[in-house]
Protein backbone atom coordinates (compact mmCIF):
# COMPACT_ATOMS: atom_id res chain seq x y z
CA UNK A 1 0.00 0.00 0.00
CA UNK A 2 0.91 3.37 -1.04
CA UNK A 3 2.82 5.41 2.19
CA UNK A 4 0.46 8.35 1.54
CA UNK A 5 -2.94 6.45 1.92
CA UNK A 6 -4.31 5.76 4.80
CA UNK A 7 -4.61 2.05 5.14
CA UNK A 8 -8.36 -0.10 6.68
CA UNK A 9 -6.20 -0.82 9.70
CA UNK A 10 -4.85 2.91 10.35
CA UNK A 11 -8.35 3.99 9.91
CA UNK A 12 -10.00 1.99 11.89
CA UNK A 13 -8.13 3.01 14.86
CA UNK A 14 -8.87 6.41 14.43
CA UNK A 15 -11.48 7.99 16.82
CA UNK A 16 -13.42 9.71 13.99
CA UNK A 17 -13.50 9.25 10.60
CA UNK A 18 -14.06 13.62 10.02
CA UNK A 19 -10.19 13.44 11.84
CA UNK A 20 -8.91 11.78 9.22
CA UNK A 21 -7.83 12.42 5.35
CA UNK A 22 -8.41 9.06 2.90
CA UNK A 23 -7.33 9.51 -0.16
CA UNK A 24 -9.83 7.62 -2.13
CA UNK A 25 -8.65 7.41 -6.39
CA UNK A 26 -11.54 7.93 -8.02
CA UNK A 27 -13.31 5.22 -10.16
CA UNK A 28 -12.91 7.99 -13.45
CA UNK A 29 -9.55 8.91 -13.17
CA UNK A 30 -7.98 5.37 -13.36
CA UNK A 31 -10.66 3.90 -16.18
CA UNK A 32 -14.24 2.91 -16.34
CA UNK A 33 -14.92 -0.65 -14.50
CA UNK A 34 -11.42 -0.97 -12.17
CA UNK A 35 -11.32 -0.70 -9.25
CA UNK A 36 -9.22 1.55 -7.30
CA UNK A 37 -6.26 0.20 -5.00
CA UNK A 38 -7.35 1.59 -1.74
CA UNK A 39 -11.00 -0.19 -2.31
CA UNK A 40 -9.30 -3.42 -2.97
CA UNK A 41 -9.10 -5.62 -0.25
CA UNK A 42 -6.15 -8.32 0.31
CA UNK A 43 -6.25 -11.98 2.04
CA UNK A 44 -3.98 -14.65 2.94
CA UNK A 45 -4.46 -18.07 3.15
CA UNK A 46 -2.98 -20.03 6.34
CA UNK A 47 -3.20 -23.47 5.59
CA UNK A 48 -3.80 -24.85 2.27
CA UNK A 49 -4.85 -28.39 2.25
CA UNK A 50 -7.91 -29.87 1.45
CA UNK A 51 -9.94 -27.08 2.98
CA UNK A 52 -7.60 -24.35 2.49
CA UNK A 53 -7.32 -24.69 -1.15
CA UNK A 54 -11.14 -23.60 -1.00
CA UNK A 55 -10.38 -20.49 0.21
CA UNK A 56 -8.00 -19.25 -2.53
CA UNK A 57 -10.26 -18.07 -4.93
CA UNK A 58 -14.01 -20.05 -4.26
CA UNK A 59 -14.50 -18.18 -0.53
CA UNK A 60 -14.28 -14.80 0.23
CA UNK A 61 -13.84 -14.29 -4.13
CA UNK A 62 -13.97 -10.44 -3.38
CA UNK A 63 -10.69 -10.17 -2.06
CA UNK A 64 -7.60 -10.15 -3.54
CA UNK A 65 -5.19 -13.27 -2.67
CA UNK A 66 -1.37 -11.90 -1.90
CA UNK A 67 0.13 -14.64 -0.03
CA UNK A 68 -0.49 -18.45 1.03
CA UNK A 69 0.70 -20.41 4.29
CA UNK A 70 1.67 -24.22 5.17
CA UNK A 71 4.02 -26.54 7.03
CA UNK A 72 3.95 -29.23 4.12
CA UNK A 73 5.90 -28.14 0.99
CA UNK A 74 3.79 -30.25 -1.42
CA UNK A 75 0.63 -28.40 -0.19
CA UNK A 76 2.48 -25.04 -0.74
CA UNK A 77 3.72 -25.30 -3.95
CA UNK A 78 -0.02 -26.50 -5.44
CA UNK A 79 -1.67 -23.57 -3.28
CA UNK A 80 1.29 -20.79 -4.73
CA UNK A 81 0.68 -22.49 -8.65
CA UNK A 82 -3.20 -22.30 -8.33
CA UNK A 83 -2.93 -18.84 -6.84
CA UNK A 84 -0.37 -17.31 -9.55
CA UNK A 85 3.62 -15.97 -10.25
CA UNK A 86 2.66 -12.85 -7.68
CA UNK A 87 1.37 -15.08 -4.57
CA UNK A 88 3.84 -15.20 -2.33
CA UNK A 89 4.30 -18.24 -0.73
CA UNK A 90 5.06 -19.12 3.31
CA UNK A 91 6.29 -21.91 5.85
CA UNK A 92 4.98 -20.02 9.23
CA UNK A 93 2.37 -17.84 9.92
CA UNK A 94 4.05 -15.11 11.34
CA UNK A 95 5.69 -14.30 8.55
CA UNK A 96 2.65 -13.72 6.86
CA UNK A 97 1.36 -11.67 9.64
CA UNK A 98 4.19 -8.93 9.44
CA UNK A 99 3.00 -8.65 5.99
CA UNK A 100 1.59 -4.88 5.76
CA UNK A 101 -0.61 -5.67 2.41
CA UNK A 102 -2.44 -8.43 4.12
CA UNK A 103 -6.04 -7.10 5.13
CA UNK A 104 -8.11 -10.10 5.89
CA UNK A 105 -5.99 -13.88 7.04
CA UNK A 106 -8.58 -16.86 6.14
CA UNK A 107 -7.47 -20.12 8.76
CA UNK A 108 -9.19 -22.82 7.08
CA UNK A 109 -6.23 -24.69 9.44
CA UNK A 110 -7.29 -27.87 11.74
CA UNK A 111 -9.10 -26.53 14.42
CA UNK A 112 -6.22 -26.90 17.53
CA UNK A 113 -4.87 -23.88 15.19
CA UNK A 114 -7.86 -21.36 15.04
CA UNK A 115 -7.59 -19.74 18.12
CA UNK A 116 -4.23 -18.88 18.11
CA UNK A 117 -3.89 -17.80 15.01
CA UNK A 118 -7.35 -15.55 14.80
CA UNK A 119 -5.62 -13.86 17.67
CA UNK A 120 -2.12 -13.08 16.62
CA UNK A 121 -4.07 -12.12 13.24
CA UNK A 122 -6.19 -9.41 15.48
CA UNK A 123 -2.69 -8.27 17.38
CA UNK A 124 -1.41 -8.05 13.86
CA UNK A 125 -3.96 -5.71 12.68
CA UNK A 126 -5.48 -8.16 10.73
CA UNK A 127 -9.61 -9.18 10.13
CA UNK A 128 -10.00 -12.66 9.88
CA UNK A 129 -12.41 -15.12 8.31
CA UNK A 130 -11.75 -18.75 9.79
CA UNK A 131 -13.29 -22.01 9.63
CA UNK A 132 -15.82 -23.58 11.78
CA UNK A 133 -15.44 -24.36 14.24
CA UNK A 134 -14.04 -20.98 15.79
CA UNK A 135 -11.91 -22.97 18.66
CA UNK A 136 -10.88 -26.41 19.73
CA UNK A 137 -12.16 -25.46 23.59
CA UNK A 138 -14.44 -23.21 25.38
CA UNK A 139 -11.69 -21.45 26.82
CA UNK A 140 -9.85 -20.97 23.39
CA UNK A 141 -12.85 -19.12 22.22
CA UNK A 142 -13.13 -16.70 25.26
CA UNK A 143 -9.90 -15.59 24.20
CA UNK A 144 -10.86 -14.77 20.36
CA UNK A 145 -13.68 -12.94 21.70
CA UNK A 146 -11.20 -11.23 23.58
CA UNK A 147 -8.87 -10.20 20.82
CA UNK A 148 -11.26 -9.35 18.52
CA UNK A 149 -12.68 -6.91 20.75
CA UNK A 150 -9.39 -5.49 22.30
CA UNK A 151 -7.89 -4.86 18.49
CA UNK A 152 -11.33 -3.97 16.95
CA UNK A 153 -11.20 -6.36 14.19
CA UNK A 154 -13.86 -7.80 12.14
CA UNK A 155 -14.38 -11.92 11.99
CA UNK A 156 -16.17 -13.96 10.34
CA UNK A 157 -16.86 -17.85 10.74
CA UNK A 158 -16.96 -19.61 7.74
CA UNK A 159 -20.09 -21.39 7.96
CA UNK A 160 -23.58 -19.60 6.21
CA UNK A 161 -26.58 -21.33 7.16
CA UNK A 162 -28.20 -19.09 9.62
CA UNK A 163 -28.05 -16.00 6.87
CA UNK A 164 -28.30 -17.86 3.39
CA UNK A 165 -28.92 -21.02 1.29
CA UNK A 166 -31.18 -23.99 2.18
CA UNK A 167 -30.17 -25.20 5.41
CA UNK A 168 -28.76 -28.57 4.59
CA UNK A 169 -31.85 -31.64 4.61
CA UNK A 170 -34.42 -28.71 5.65
CA UNK A 171 -34.84 -27.77 2.17
CA UNK A 172 -35.66 -24.18 3.34
CA UNK A 173 -33.78 -21.50 4.55
CA UNK A 174 -33.38 -20.61 8.62
CA UNK A 175 -34.97 -17.44 8.51
CA UNK A 176 -38.21 -18.20 8.00
CA UNK A 177 -38.13 -21.44 10.73
CA UNK A 178 -36.67 -18.49 13.25
CA UNK A 179 -39.97 -16.12 12.34
CA UNK A 180 -41.60 -19.20 13.58
CA UNK A 181 -40.02 -19.44 16.63
CA UNK A 182 -40.39 -15.85 17.15
CA UNK A 183 -44.05 -15.90 16.43
CA UNK A 184 -45.14 -17.88 19.37
CA UNK A 185 -47.22 -20.30 17.06
CA UNK A 186 -45.45 -23.61 18.32
CA UNK A 187 -45.11 -22.39 22.53
CA UNK A 188 -42.74 -23.25 24.53
CA UNK A 189 -40.51 -25.15 25.54
CA UNK A 190 -39.25 -26.16 22.45
CA UNK A 191 -37.58 -29.59 21.45
CA UNK A 192 -35.13 -29.73 18.20
CA UNK A 193 -34.05 -32.69 16.49
CA UNK A 194 -30.62 -32.40 15.06
CA UNK A 195 -30.75 -36.46 12.77
CA UNK A 196 -30.47 -37.80 9.82
CA UNK A 197 -33.87 -38.29 10.02
CA UNK A 198 -34.53 -34.28 9.89
CA UNK A 199 -31.83 -33.82 7.35
CA UNK A 200 -27.84 -33.74 9.22
CA UNK A 201 -25.64 -36.47 9.08
CA UNK A 202 -23.29 -36.96 12.05
CA UNK A 203 -20.56 -38.40 9.98
CA UNK A 204 -19.25 -41.07 11.97
CA UNK A 205 -17.07 -41.79 9.78
CA UNK A 206 -14.80 -39.35 11.17
CA UNK A 207 -13.98 -41.35 13.33
CA UNK A 208 -10.12 -42.12 14.90
CA UNK A 209 -8.06 -44.81 14.86
CA UNK A 210 -6.83 -47.04 17.89
CA UNK A 211 -4.07 -49.25 16.02
CA UNK A 212 -1.82 -46.12 15.34
CA UNK A 213 2.18 -47.46 15.14
CA UNK A 214 5.02 -45.11 14.71
CA UNK A 215 5.57 -44.06 11.72
CA UNK A 216 8.46 -41.94 9.63
CA UNK A 217 7.73 -38.09 8.76
CA UNK A 218 7.48 -37.20 5.62
CA UNK A 219 10.12 -34.64 4.07
CA UNK A 220 7.97 -32.31 2.60
CA UNK A 221 6.00 -31.89 6.10
CA UNK A 222 7.01 -29.82 9.16
CA UNK A 223 5.45 -32.23 11.31
CA UNK A 224 6.64 -30.52 14.43
CA UNK A 225 4.93 -27.15 13.47
CA UNK A 226 1.96 -29.09 12.01
CA UNK A 227 1.27 -30.50 15.81
CA UNK A 228 2.14 -26.80 17.27
CA UNK A 229 0.08 -26.60 20.29
CA UNK A 230 -1.18 -29.96 20.47
CA UNK A 231 0.31 -32.81 22.52
CA UNK A 232 3.16 -34.61 21.19
CA UNK A 233 1.94 -37.73 19.68
CA UNK A 234 4.20 -39.98 17.22
CA UNK A 235 4.09 -39.32 13.42
CA UNK A 236 1.42 -41.42 11.83
CA UNK A 237 -0.57 -40.23 8.38
CA UNK A 238 -3.71 -40.80 9.99
CA UNK A 239 -3.09 -38.05 12.41
CA UNK A 240 -2.94 -35.48 9.94
CA UNK A 241 -4.07 -33.96 6.94
CA UNK A 242 -7.58 -35.12 5.66
CA UNK A 243 -8.34 -37.67 8.53
CA UNK A 244 -6.89 -35.23 11.84
CA UNK A 245 -10.26 -34.79 12.85
CA UNK A 246 -11.10 -38.32 14.17
CA UNK A 247 -8.27 -37.28 17.05
CA UNK A 248 -9.55 -35.34 20.36
CA UNK A 249 -6.20 -33.12 19.84
CA UNK A 250 -7.13 -31.68 16.80
CA UNK A 251 -11.05 -31.98 16.70
CA UNK A 252 -13.77 -33.89 17.62
CA UNK A 253 -14.94 -36.47 14.64
CA UNK A 254 -17.88 -36.05 12.93
CA UNK A 255 -19.33 -33.83 15.83
CA UNK A 256 -16.43 -30.96 15.43
CA UNK A 257 -15.99 -31.13 12.00
CA UNK A 258 -20.43 -30.61 11.43
CA UNK A 259 -21.00 -29.51 14.81
CA UNK A 260 -21.43 -26.09 13.87
CA UNK A 261 -22.82 -25.98 10.59
CA UNK A 262 -25.52 -27.96 11.76
CA UNK A 263 -26.11 -26.20 15.41
CA UNK A 264 -25.40 -22.32 14.73
CA UNK A 265 -28.72 -22.23 12.86
CA UNK A 266 -30.25 -23.71 15.57
CA UNK A 267 -29.11 -21.05 18.09
CA UNK A 268 -30.02 -18.40 15.87
CA UNK A 269 -33.03 -19.97 15.09
CA UNK A 270 -34.05 -20.27 18.91
CA UNK A 271 -32.45 -16.72 19.87
CA UNK A 272 -30.08 -18.26 21.91
CA UNK A 273 -27.12 -16.21 20.86
CA UNK A 274 -26.23 -14.71 24.17
CA UNK A 275 -26.67 -17.81 26.35
CA UNK A 276 -25.54 -21.90 26.55
CA UNK A 277 -27.28 -25.11 27.55
CA UNK A 278 -27.15 -25.61 31.42
CA UNK A 279 -27.63 -29.29 31.64
CA UNK A 280 -25.68 -31.59 28.91
CA UNK A 281 -25.97 -35.35 28.85
CA UNK A 282 -24.56 -37.96 26.35
CA UNK A 283 -25.27 -41.26 25.53
CA UNK A 284 -22.18 -43.20 24.18
CA UNK A 285 -19.89 -45.64 24.08
CA UNK A 286 -16.45 -45.18 26.13
CA UNK A 287 -14.62 -42.99 24.35
CA UNK A 288 -10.79 -43.99 23.98
CA UNK A 289 -8.32 -40.99 25.40
CA UNK A 290 -7.00 -40.39 21.42
CA UNK A 291 -9.13 -41.52 19.22
CA UNK A 292 -12.92 -40.01 18.57
CA UNK A 293 -15.54 -42.73 18.16
CA UNK A 294 -19.04 -43.31 17.27
CA UNK A 295 -21.82 -42.17 19.70
CA UNK A 296 -25.53 -42.20 20.32
CA UNK A 297 -27.10 -39.45 21.62
CA UNK A 298 -26.30 -35.88 23.21
CA UNK A 299 -28.78 -34.15 24.96
CA UNK A 300 -28.69 -30.84 25.91
CA UNK A 301 -30.97 -28.22 27.73
CA UNK A 302 -31.38 -24.22 28.47
CA UNK A 303 -32.43 -22.52 31.48
CA UNK A 304 -36.11 -22.23 30.03
CA UNK A 305 -36.34 -25.37 28.97
CA UNK A 306 -35.35 -25.28 25.31
CA UNK A 307 -33.94 -28.66 24.40
CA UNK A 308 -31.37 -29.92 21.33
CA UNK A 309 -31.54 -33.92 20.74
CA UNK A 310 -28.47 -34.72 18.38
CA UNK A 311 -29.54 -37.71 17.26
CA UNK A 312 -26.20 -39.77 16.43
CA UNK A 313 -27.81 -43.72 15.22
CA UNK A 314 -31.02 -42.23 13.60
CA UNK A 315 -33.67 -43.21 16.70
CA UNK A 316 -36.31 -40.98 15.92
CA UNK A 317 -37.74 -41.67 12.77
CA UNK A 318 -41.08 -39.62 13.31
CA UNK A 319 -38.86 -36.86 14.67
CA UNK A 320 -39.47 -33.44 13.73
CA UNK A 321 -37.13 -31.06 12.84
CA UNK A 322 -38.53 -28.44 15.50
CA UNK A 323 -41.47 -28.93 17.65
CA UNK A 324 -43.68 -27.25 20.78
CA UNK A 325 -46.93 -27.71 22.51
CA UNK A 326 -48.88 -26.25 19.97
CA UNK A 327 -47.19 -28.00 16.71
CA UNK A 328 -44.31 -29.40 14.92
CA UNK A 329 -42.28 -28.60 11.92
CA UNK A 330 -40.65 -31.07 9.71
CA UNK A 331 -38.16 -31.01 6.64
CA UNK A 332 -39.08 -28.87 3.78
CA UNK A 333 -41.19 -26.38 6.42
CA UNK A 334 -44.02 -29.33 6.29
CA UNK A 335 -46.21 -29.02 9.43
CA UNK A 336 -49.15 -30.19 11.61
CA UNK A 337 -50.61 -26.84 11.72
CA UNK A 338 -53.27 -25.80 9.59
CA UNK A 339 -52.44 -22.75 7.13
CA UNK A 340 -49.28 -22.12 8.66
CA UNK A 341 -47.66 -19.86 6.15
CA UNK A 342 -50.98 -17.46 5.94
CA UNK A 343 -50.56 -17.46 10.14
CA UNK A 344 -46.93 -16.29 9.65
CA UNK A 345 -47.86 -14.07 6.99
CA UNK A 346 -48.97 -11.76 9.91
CA UNK A 347 -45.93 -11.42 11.77
CA UNK A 348 -42.56 -9.66 11.28
CA UNK A 349 -39.46 -10.83 9.99
CA UNK A 350 -36.15 -11.33 11.74
CA UNK A 351 -33.76 -8.67 11.84
CA UNK A 352 -31.48 -7.91 8.61
CA UNK A 353 -28.03 -9.17 9.36
CA UNK A 354 -24.86 -7.97 7.29
CA UNK A 355 -24.06 -10.75 5.07
CA UNK A 356 -21.07 -9.14 3.26
CA UNK A 357 -17.98 -9.80 4.37
CA UNK A 358 -15.86 -7.24 2.14
CA UNK A 359 -18.84 -4.94 3.36
CA UNK A 360 -17.99 -5.76 6.93
CA UNK A 361 -14.46 -5.27 6.78
CA UNK A 362 -14.44 -1.65 4.67
CA UNK A 363 -16.97 -0.27 6.94
CA UNK A 364 -16.51 -1.43 10.16
CA UNK A 365 -19.56 -3.28 10.64
CA UNK A 366 -19.81 -6.63 12.73
CA UNK A 367 -20.60 -9.69 10.46
CA UNK A 368 -23.52 -11.98 11.29
CA UNK A 369 -21.77 -14.99 12.04
CA UNK A 370 -18.61 -13.20 14.07
CA UNK A 371 -16.64 -13.76 17.38
CA UNK A 372 -19.82 -13.41 19.90
CA UNK A 373 -22.15 -15.28 18.21
CA UNK A 374 -19.56 -18.09 16.35
CA UNK A 375 -18.15 -18.74 20.12
CA UNK A 376 -21.57 -19.59 21.55
CA UNK A 377 -22.94 -21.86 18.71
CA UNK A 378 -19.25 -23.26 18.87
CA UNK A 379 -19.91 -23.96 22.77
CA UNK A 380 -22.81 -26.14 21.85
CA UNK A 381 -20.21 -28.47 20.18
CA UNK A 382 -17.67 -27.95 22.82
CA UNK A 383 -20.24 -29.12 25.62
CA UNK A 384 -21.19 -31.82 23.10
CA UNK A 385 -17.80 -33.17 23.10
CA UNK A 386 -17.11 -32.73 27.11
CA UNK A 387 -20.37 -34.71 27.88
CA UNK A 388 -18.79 -38.17 25.72
CA UNK A 389 -15.43 -37.90 27.25
CA UNK A 390 -17.20 -37.61 30.87
CA UNK A 391 -20.29 -39.99 30.32
CA UNK A 392 -22.23 -38.45 32.90
CA UNK A 393 -25.30 -35.35 33.49
CA UNK A 394 -23.49 -31.97 33.47
CA UNK A 395 -24.16 -28.62 34.84
CA UNK A 396 -23.00 -25.44 33.33
CA UNK A 397 -23.37 -22.28 34.45
CA UNK A 398 -23.98 -20.35 31.10
CA UNK A 399 -22.78 -16.75 31.89
CA UNK A 400 -19.67 -17.91 33.78
CA UNK A 401 -18.70 -20.79 30.59
CA UNK A 402 -17.83 -23.75 33.46
CA UNK A 403 -19.15 -26.15 34.53
CA UNK A 404 -20.50 -26.14 38.21
CA UNK A 405 -18.56 -28.65 40.94
CA UNK A 406 -16.92 -30.34 38.03
CA UNK A 407 -13.15 -30.63 38.31
CA UNK A 408 -12.93 -33.08 34.86
CA UNK A 409 -15.16 -31.69 33.06
CA UNK A 410 -13.81 -28.05 33.25
CA UNK A 411 -10.34 -29.65 32.71
CA UNK A 412 -11.73 -29.52 29.08
CA UNK A 413 -12.80 -26.24 29.11
CA UNK A 414 -9.14 -24.84 29.08
CA UNK A 415 -6.58 -27.77 28.23
CA UNK A 416 -2.52 -26.93 28.43
CA UNK A 417 -0.98 -26.30 25.28
CA UNK A 418 2.69 -27.18 23.81
CA UNK A 419 5.29 -25.17 24.93
CA UNK A 420 6.26 -22.82 23.23
CA UNK A 421 2.69 -22.10 22.10
CA UNK A 422 -0.08 -20.33 24.53
CA UNK A 423 -2.83 -17.44 24.24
Amino acid sequence: MKKNKLTRREFAGRAVAAAATVSIVPRHVIGKGETPPSEIVTKAVIGVGGMGMGHLKGVNPKAKLVAVCDVDENHLKRAQKEGGKDVRAYKDFREVLEQSDVDVVHVPTPPHWHALISIAAAKAGKDIWCEKPLSRTIYEGEKVVEAVNKYKRIFRLNTWFRFRSGFYGMGIEAKPIKKLVMSGILGGPLKVTVSGVTGFNWKHNWSGRTDLTKQPIPKNLDYDMWIGPAPYKPYHPHRVHGTFRGYWDYDGGGLGDMGQHYLDPVQYILGKDNESPVQIEADTQPQHHDAVLPWREIRMKYADGTQIILDGENRYKEAAFIEGPNGKLFKGFKSDIPDLEKKLAEFPEPEPQVTDFIEAVKERKKFALNEVNGHRSCTIVNLAKIALRTRRRLRFDSDKQRFIKDEEANSYVKQPMRGPWKL
